[in-house]
């Protein structure tokens, strides 16, 4: 994909590279998995990166650009939603779930329960949670094993969606009260949205989802 290249270009220039450093690029890639309806070996990506912000502001930009990226080919306001969530709030979650220490693989078990919830719903997530949950076929999936407390924590979390993105982080707020990597994922996102607001994008097409975890093993922040 085009992430390898900038990579590459970022470690042989840093030293001369301005700061913060921004570019696009957009071109065919190629991607070793499975091909499937829709879903192709090769295909056109379009890419933007900012390296080397401190600044909060350059996640909340490219949300910004996310958007008018999208307008401009032609998707209407209101027929698309940029959704933004913090990996410092689901390791905030995890921690008041008694995971903080936990090597045993069960935190990604949790992340890929809560990125099922479209599919399989509240309940089929809280039995991924629990013991583990067996389909309509008979296979049976081994779930991450915490206890009804702590499984109700984290459907807490799933289920803190509010109607509007304040709410939704005061809700965030509560369930990480106890975890400082959850407050300060939490401060992140409200700064986030308060940069949306005051560029005049906050109207909802850009919201603060919890559910959104998809990828998010990998990530450190927004």
């Amino acid at each position: 994909d085009l992430t390898a290249p900038l990579a590459r270009f970022v470690a042989q220039n840093f030293q001369t590279l301005p700061k913060p450093f921004r570019r696009y690029a957009f071109g065919p890639v190629y991607r070793n998995e499975k091909p499937g309806p829709g879903r192709f070996r090769q295909f056109m990506q379009f890419d933007a990166d900012t390296v080397g912000a401190d600044s909060i502001a350059a996640d909340a930009e490219m949300c910004m650009l996310a958007a008018d990226a999208l307008e401009a080919l032609g998707v209407k306001r209101g027929d698309y939603v940029i959704k933004v969530n913090n990996r410092k709030i689901l390791d905030g979650i995890l921690d008041v779930a008694g995971l903080a220490g936990d090597v045993s693989g069960r935190k990604l078990t949790v992340l890929r329960a809560i990125d099922k919830l479209d599919r399989l719903g509240i309940d089929g997530v809280r039995q991924l949670l629990g013991p583990g949950r067996k389909d309509d076929s008979g296979d049976f999936t081994q779930g991450a094993g915490l206890s009804p407390k702590d499984t109700e924590t984290v459907i807490a979390y799933v289920e803190s969606g509010g109607r509007d993105v304040a709410s939704t982080l005061a809700k965030l707020g509560e369930l990480v009260a106890q975890s400082e990597v959850g407050r300060q994922g939490v401060n992140e996102l409200r700064e986030i949205a308060s940069l949306i607001a005051a560029a005049g994008y906050g109207d909802g097409r850009i919201v603060v989802d919890p559910t959104c975890v998809r990828g998010l093993e990998y990530y450190t922040g927004p």
